[in-house]
């Protein structure tokens, strides 16, 4: 048996002796004990069944995490079986995912069947899911630090929602984040902390694993200290679980100060190497340099190599009764730091080694590891097998687990109606369009007022937001007055806050964002309220926030965002505020629905159905990615029809004679260039079509899934066989270059492949070939074939 492993078994016993000197509940802290051996044994056992054991056709290394789930087994053992309410939410670590899935197990929401097929088709997921796993995830992780900076954004919703309900609140819930330490690499981390503290966020815990090791070494030193600091300069409340109650009791006897004072300023480096190599090492070291002390030559003599091993690891994160006098020393609800030192890969045979973290247990480690948790053949998945309390009294402690609850955790909320009227005018941008809808629905008081909330990443005056807050307000926890109102300084922006205003107004952070936008837009699931979150951005700016936007509709949160300006008719901005994928972001990404209007009309009834859809079961999120540039506005009347095609993605603005050899395709800001090209080509070209794409994303998805069948195909289809199509919008080319595919007419795609450039819009939509004139060359060289 590795030194590591010997240490593990021995530590159960001794913790349980602690205890009883203690007077903790001797008999609650068995029954820990004993669960937190059997969920280190199952999340360890289903990775080596995923890996050695579990047909692997494919040949590819399957992986999971046994050293990071052990750091933390202690840590979530406590948290789940004793210290959780219903109400609290859990963002676990991603690498501690088969614990998680274990401890769910252990409380009947997970299946032996899914534990088998652990990272297989259909089994356990890898990192919790939200949409892919069957027991009860709160937050989606696997993305480092987003499921972290994620319970910041769902602490401000639940204030939200709790400021709302009044005296009918529910309990508060905690917000709870399991870090691993690494994870405090990740900038989007401390964007959310500072985001946090400027809204006085509350009911928030980050528990976080100090094991001081990350994918491919070993923490820096002097990081500790760093973490302190910050969180306790964010008004935090820090609670450092350092050493166990071993170890506090050897340095409250002779000379154990001097012990203290060795292990503090010990290297992690070194610290962790000792723990691998066992008693025999940690002896020589504390010789070498403590030897001659008397105290330490008693704690060296009383102690055999093993008996010293267990000593020097007793760590609190892993002393349960340290663990648990921590967490229940909170009763107030400023947000809290544990930070709590562990060892990876505690109990296993490679505890500290540094190349740990995707190490795996060889065959002969396991069944090593397997005797000596008293495990028998064919007893592996067995709830109970190898611990030492009956079957019964475990039994009788999980039923009342205060976490296990009859009452499901995910809540339902009713949908409301959407109304919204049409802004009219007769010259607007479609940016300008979506502030007077916001403006208008803010003045109203149906039932889509009340549920929508905005937020900004400090644009939100210049995406035409202002409106919207001058109605409804800056949600705040407190009332704050608006100051130059107050001193009677005019401004056209009113910013009182309060806790019935419905605005969130962020800091620039664009990961914020989506992070806000994906709490807001789960509120409906994880507080039982319904929330509406429209949020805005500038359009190239997507691509700063996109792994968060990408992890909000991973956990199928339902929210708006309107992206603009967009492209490089935002011209004298210049490049750097130009964007050019976005687009094909939009039509990329699952679950979110991309729009790209050109008329106001066409707006309101997107953001009709947008609303709807964000409420339906089987519906999603938006992008609309909207334009300043003023467009003269079409005098007609959006019936039934016509609004299904807006939604299913074009209509033909000018429908093309049956058999026509040519169609002018635009979408957004190139209405005008495209409208005036095809009045050029008209002479040459009779009966020419043009095709308005409100949404290449649904044209493209309704295409996939139906074919011949599709709104494209049909739209298409009224065309020659051999016509020629030229597509252009203020984006990437590609964008629309599919269309050519639907019914096999030879397209030529016009869009925008290089960094933009400040200019007027003439000029950068001329250099960029995508203005009148080069629509008009485009169809001159594709009708020749070029």
């Amino acid at each position: 048996m590795s030194p590591a492993r010997s240490t593990a078994l021995k530590t159960i016993d001794h913790d349980a002796e602690a205890a009883a000197d203690s007077g903790t509940d001797r008999d609650e802290i068995a029954c820990l004990r004993a669960l937190q051996r059997k969920i280190l044994w199952l999340s360890s056992w289903m990775i080596h069944n995923a890996n050695h054991l579990r047909p692997n056709p494919d040949g590819v290394k399957v992986g999971g995490h046994q050293a990071s789930s052990a750091s933390v087994s202690t840590l979530m053992t406590a948290l789940y079986m004793s210290v959780l309410k219903p109400e609290d939410r859990v963002a676990v670590k991603p690498h501690a995912s088969p614990i998680f899935h274990a401890i769910q197990y252990l409380l009947g929401r997970q299946t032996r069947d899914k534990l088998e097929n652990f990272r297989a088709l259909g089994g356990a997921q890898s990192y919790p899911s939200r949409t892919k796993d069957v027991d009860d995830v709160d937050f989606s992780t696997g993305s480092v630090g987003l499921g972290v900076a994620m319970t910041v954004f769902a602490s401000m919703v639940q204030d939200y929602v709790r400021a709302r309900r009044a005296e009918n609140a529910a309990p508060a819930g905690r917000m709870v984040a399991i870090v691993g330490d690494a994870e405090l690499d990740e900038g989007n981390v401390f964007e959310a902390l500072l985001e946090g503290w400027k809204h006085d966020v509350r009911n928030l815990w980050w528990i976080i694993d100090y094991n001081r090791q990350s994918l491919d070494s070993v923490v820096n030193d002097r990081l500790f200290g760093r973490f302190d600091g910050l969180f306790r300069s964010m008004g935090w409340n820090v609670i450092v679980l350092k050493y166990g109650k071993r170890l506090e009791a050897a340095f409250a006897g002779p000379d154990g100060e001097r012990l203290r004072d060795w292990i503090d300023e010990c290297p992690n480096s070194l610290y962790s190497a000792l723990v691998f190599k066992g008693g025999a090492a940690w002896r020589t070291e504390l010789e070498k340099d403590l030897g001659d002390v008397p105290g330490i030559r008693q704690i060296l003599d009383s102690h055999d190599d093993d008996a010293l091993a267990v000593l020097m690891t007793n760590l609190a994160g892993h002393d349960m009764e340290s663990v648990l006098e921590a967490f229940r020393s909170v009763t107030d609800d400023r947000p809290t730091c544990f930070l709590a030192y562990t060892i990876k890969g505690m109990g296993l045979p490679f505890a500290g080694h540094k190349d740990n973290h995707a190490g795996l247990m060889n065959p002969d480690q396991m069944a090593a590891f397997k005797q000596s948790m008293k495990i028998g053949d064919g007893q592996e998945w067995d709830a109970f097998a190898g611990l030492d309390l009956p079957e019964e009294t475990l039994r009788a402690y999980l039923d009342r687990v205060p976490f296990r609850t009859e009452r499901p955790r995910r809540h339902m909320a009713s949908t409301v109606p959407v109304e919204i009227e049409t802004p009219t005018g007769a010259r607007m941008s479609t940016q300008e369009g979506f502030g007077k809808i916001l403006n208008a629905l803010g003045k109203s008081d149906n039932p889509l007022s009340q549920k929508v909330v905005t937020t900004s990443p400090d644009v939100t005056v210049s995406t035409n937001l202002g409106g919207w807050v001058n109605q409804r307000g800056i949600f705040s926890r407190s009332e704050r007055q608006d100051t130059f109102r107050e001193v009677q300084v005019v401004s056209a922006q009113r910013w009182g806050q309060s806790p019935r205003g419905q605005h969130f107004e962020l800091g620039i952070a664009e990961h914020n964002l989506f992070l806000m936008l994906g709490a807001a837009g789960l509120s409906h699931a994880l507080f039982g309220e319904r929330m509406l979150p429209v949020g805005t951005l500038y359009d190239p700016f997507i691509n700063r926030g996109l792994d968060a936007l990408n992890y909000a509709l991973y956990q199928d949160a339902r929210f708006m965002v309107v992206a603009t300006p967009s492209g490089v008719t935002l011209a004298p901005e210049g490049g750097a505020h130009q964007s050019i994928n976005t687009p094909l972001v939009g039509i990329g990404l699952p679950g979110l629905s991309y729009f790209e209007p050109s008329y106001v009309d066409e707006l309101a009834a997107i953001m009709r159905w947008g609303f709807a859809h964000m409420q339906a079961p089987d519906g999603g999120s938006l992008y609309l990615r909207l334009s300043t540039r003023p467009l003269a506005q079409p005098e007609r009347s959006i019936d039934e029809a016509l609004a299904d095609e807006i939604i299913e993605g074009a209509y033909w603005a000018v429908p093309p004679a049956p058999g026509a050899e040519l169609a002018l395709v635009y979408t957004g800001a190139m209405a005008p260039d495209a409208v005036a090209a095809h009045a050029a080509v008209l002479d040459d070209v009779p009966g020419a079509g043009l095709l308005a794409v409100t949404s290449p994303d649904r044209l493209y998805e309704g295409w996939r899934a139906d074919g011949a069948d599709s709104h494209a195909a049909g739209l298409l289809d009224v065309l020659a066989p051999d016509a020629k199509l030229v597509s252009v919008i203020d984006g990437h080319p590609a964008t629309l270059g599919w269309l050519g595919s639907v019914c096999g007419h030879r397209i030529r795609p016009l869009g925008v492949t290089e960094f933009g450039q400040s200019g007027s819009v003439s000029d950068l939509h001329r250099i960029n070939g995508i203005d009148t004139d080069g629509i008009v060359d485009a169809v001159a060289r594709v009708l020749l074939g070029r």
